[in-house]
């Protein structure tokens, strides 16, 4: 049985039975439904002799190239299905919920499968992804210089019933020049929107959720306009650490890489720290002196943060004292703080 779903609803669904994308691994790969798997129908060779097909012979001797290329491995896609998806309920989509989805519905349909086909395909879900990433939502800001243990706090939020979205688990950066250490791989701009607009539905519009600051990169992943735009202008409760405090968060985050990554990290910096600094930086890693080592690199983060404070509104800023007072306590602050602002 096949189910042409709209995408409203095929969201709803994937919460309940395993994606399917039919699409080629080179198109899965830049970007997917987050947690989809991939049965191509076509691999990326097959579709680009489609293609060819098309352009010089027209829709019908495309579709003929089409069967002929995937006829034999029919059975191959139901016997992968069903390791997928034991219970034969499926969701499943293409490029624009065309040939290629419709093919693959067919075949397991006729094994027994209840197929939610994805009407308009992936390009209906990016046109809701894009919409929905353009839908106003109230923001509450944690800021503070780096190392103020900024994300800590963002989960004990989270464990206290607050709404929160970790763009830098999304974008598996921390945002530094260090922020790849121990990260895995970036996803693709796209992805990183696609994975955000689910959170993003996902929102209570009457509660503000709670970000980290950032800038308008993270690492080589963007965030979206809009929300960029709304963080600038929403309030910022801006964590006040001492020095020590935050050398000690440092060192408890990145102490442990080999100091040959570190210095790779620290020379991204070269610019920005200036010939002299930099040389004492790298000193300082070589002795094993992190201490000495974070404090020079500080001073930029110290300098750029300082700069983008003073670009905000100043009645958004929330002097908030966090010095020798744990996380859960400067998460139960904030949320005292934070209401009747939004």
């Amino acid at each position: 049985m096949v189910i042409k779903t709209e995408v409203n609803s095929f969201i709803t669904l994937t919460q309940q039975m395993p994606v399917i994308d039919t699409r080629s691994p080179a198109e899965y790969s830049h970007a997917a439904f987050p947690g989809a798997f991939n049965i191509p129908l076509l691999n990326n060779e097959e579709r680009a002799i489609v293609g060819i097909t098309y352009k010089q012979k027209g829709n019908q001797e495309a579709v003929i190239k089409g069967y002929d290329l995937v006829g034999h491995k029919f059975s191959h896609y139901i016997h992968t299905a069903l390791e997928i998806a034991p219970e034969k309920k499926i969701a499943l989509y293409c490029w624009r919920g065309g040939l290629r989805s419709n093919i693959m519905s067919f075949v397991l349909g006729t094994a027994g499968f209840k197929v939610y086909l994805l009407t308009g395909g992936y390009k209906s879900f990016r046109n809701w992804v894009l919409k929905t990433l353009d839908t106003p939502q109230k923001i509450n800001i944690i800021g503070g210089k780096t190392g103020s243990g900024k994300t800590k706090v963002l989960q004990c939020l989270k464990q206290l019933g607050a709404q929160i979205i970790d763009l830098e688990a999304l974008a598996h950066h921390k945002g530094s020049a260090f922020g790849a250490l121990g990260q895995a791989t970036q996803p693709s701009v796209e992805m990183f929107e696609n994975t955000l607009a689910l959170q993003w539905n996902n929102l209570n519009p009457e509660e503000a959720v709670w970000l980290e600051n950032e800038s308008r990169m993270i690492g080589k992943v963007r965030v979206p306009q809009k929300i960029y735009e709304t963080m600038r202008l929403s309030n910022d409760y801006d964590l006040q650490v001492n020095l020590e405090q935050r050398v000690k968060h440092i060192i408890d985050e990145y102490g442990s890489f080999e100091k040959s990554q570190l210095a790779d990290c620290t020379k991204i910096l070269e610019k920005k720290l200036g010939n002299l600094r930099m040389k004492q930086a790298l000193e300082f890693l070589e002795k094993d002196d992190l201490e000495g080592w974070i404090k020079i690199l500080l001073q930029y983060y110290d300098k750029t943060y300082l700069y983008g404070k003073e670009t905000r509104q100043s009645n958004k800023v929330i002097t908030v004292e966090a010095n020798g007072k744990s996380d859960m306590e400067i998460a139960q602050e904030l949320i005292k703080l934070s209401d009747g602002r939004n």
